[in-house]
């Protein structure tokens, strides 16, 4: 009999997964050869198949218990969703850059966000990350979410800049980014040690939701 919190899991994570796959077939065909909704299909389908990689494994685990297969299928996961998080950021710069075409992105803050997006993927390939193992290595962890979040406040810059510009409620990146964040860095740094902290995930997983909401809006 499997527990109510592992079959949430297993629904929620589905349903993200799927809600992904088919919001980036629609910014493709409906993109009508626009770059900005094209940008916005190739930033959902890296959402997706980076988290697929995390996820897949978490369901297979829900559904059928843990074993040392699924254990290496969790860490290489985490690796491959902590590289393209940093894309997924990369992306978004681009994509500020079609939406707002009148508007020069500040020097420093371009070369933040690039600067700080090369490092991670950087420390993120760094064996030491004993991304297979339960014990990981917190110090790298610390180093590669402390340079994400500084990735994270350089994109944060950028929309509160153009803020409500063009009456398009871009402004709204800046709090789905903030959340997003808020809830990350918690579950990175404490739920090995407190894992109820985990449903954090939850609301971080809604807030990106909520980013690729924001692109269909202006598709449709």
């Amino acid at each position: 009999m499997k527990k109510i919190p592992d079959l949430m899991e297993v629904i929620f994570d589905a349903c993200y997964l799927i809600f992904d796959l088919i919001a980036g077939i629609l910014f493709f065909v409906y993109s009508k050869g626009n770059p900005l909704f094209i940008l916005y299909g190739v930033l959902t389908l890296t959402l997706c198949g980076g988290d697929a990689f995390h996820l897949v494994p978490r369901i297979k685990r829900a559904l059928y218990g843990t074993n040392d297969k699924i254990k290496r299928q969790l860490g290489i996961g985490l690796q491959v969703s902590s590289i393209t998080m940093t894309v997924f950021y990369i992306i978004l710069l681009f994509i500020w850059k079609l939406t707002f075409p009148t508007l020069q992105a500040p020097l420093w803050v371009e070369a933040m966000i690039w600067i700080s997006a090369i490092i991670r993927i950087v420390v993120c390939f760094l064996p030491q990350n004993n991304w297979t193992s339960e014990e990981g290595n917190r110090k790298l962890s610390v180093i590669r979410n402390a340079v994400f979040a500084v990735t994270g406040v350089g994109v944060i810059i950028l929309y509160a800049i153009s803020g409500n510009m063009y009456d398009l409620h871009m402004n709204r990146m800046v709090a789905a980014i903030i959340i997003s964040f808020g809830c990350y860095i918690p579950v990175t740094l404490w739920s090995k040690t407190k894992p109820k902290i985990g449903l954090l995930m939850i609301p971080k997983t809604c807030a990106y939701m909520w980013v690729i909401v924001m692109g269909l809006q202006l598709l449709f």
